[in-house]
């Protein structure tokens, strides 16, 4: 949605114009100590407040400054995505880097075919397929990211060996609830028992939920894994079209068909309550800003533990 219009002669009675203009007719006319330097004063005014905003000049200023406000938004807006996106690749595991680097440098192979057989109108829809690209490339970043920390997290849990935590746990309240059970009305500890068998159930349902999200997770995991694949084969399907039929409308048409599968992977990432941070969707940044990005520089980086 275009934002409307700013109101020129509201915004003239905060500016310095208006002040200005007070002080040359309001407040010459007070000066003057004469009644009819008053009114000239008054008339002088109230013609400037009417003419005044409408002047080129005016709105030229006030159009420039809200200009240079947008700019430093999408300036700051920018640089808090590309600090977000160069963290994000400086965490991924040197295997996980070299996957994003070898689809980058697919989508790179797509900009160059599209830039050689684009011509006439043609060539002004290439921005446009620079942005899909970006949105292909910042999705898979994403979920790079999310596999890598879903498998980090199933081998911290398989660590736990949960499944038979739960056995154990299962076992133990049996046995609490058969002594209870068994135990006279009388015994002292009958009440710490109870308590304690009230404990073991919690954190019996503790294991049970734990053991539930390691189930959901291994099945978000598949699901990012496969997702990964997916856009690696679309955007190599891409590059093959671009190469072999030298065809921009047919390559612009494929473009857009693949990135139409996008909105699905993203609506499913929105929904992963645990990687918010991650849902954002790309900024307003130029066209083709991430196809073009220089591959990142880092040094030995110690790999994640991964599931096994």
């Amino acid at each position: 949605m275009t934002e409307p219009l700013p109101s020129y002669h509201r915004l003239f009675w905060k500016s310095r114009g208006h002040l200005y203009l007070a002080l040359l007719t309001l407040g010459l006319g007070f000066a003057s100590g004469e009644p009819l330097g008053l009114l000239v004063g008054g008339v002088l005014y109230a013609l400037g407040l009417v003419y005044l905003p409408d002047t080129s000049r005016f709105r030229r200023q006030v159009d420039a400054g809200r200009l240079a406000v947008e700019q430093a938004e999408t300036s700051a807006r920018s640089a808090s995505f590309e600090a977000q996106r160069h963290q994000l690749l400086s965490a991924l595991s040197a295997e996980r880097l070299h996957r994003h680097q070898a689809l980058a440098e697919v989508c790179r192979d797509i900009t160059a075919a599209s830039a050689e057989n684009a011509t006439g109108e043609l060539a002004l829809s290439l921005d446009s397929r620079l942005r899909r690209l970006d949105e292909l490339l910042w999705t898979y970043l994403r979920l790079l990211t999310i596999e890598q920390s879903l498998e980090v997290y199933l081998e911290t849990e398989r660590r736990e060996q949960l499944p038979q935590a739960e056995a154990s746990a299962a076992r133990e309240i049996t046995t609490l609830e058969a002594a209870l059970a068994a135990a006279p009305a009388d015994d002292p500890a009958l009440e710490t028992r109870r308590k304690l068998l009230i404990s073991r159930r919690e954190r019996l349902d503790a294991l049970h939920q734990r053991i539930t999200r390691v189930a959901q997770a291994r099945a978000n995991l598949e699901l990012a894994s496969s997702e990964q694949e997916r856009l690696v084969e679309q955007a190599k399907l891409i590059r093959a079209d671009a190469i072999s039929h030298k065809n921009a409308e047919a390559l612009g048409a494929r473009i857009d068909l693949s990135i139409e599968h996008l909105a699905e992977t993203n609506r499913w990432l929105s929904e992963l309550s645990e990687f918010k941070d991650l849902t954002g969707q790309l900024p307003a940044l130029p066209a083709g800003a991430l196809v073009r990005a220089p591959a990142p520089q880092r040094g030995r980086q110690a790999e994640p533990p991964l599931a096994r």
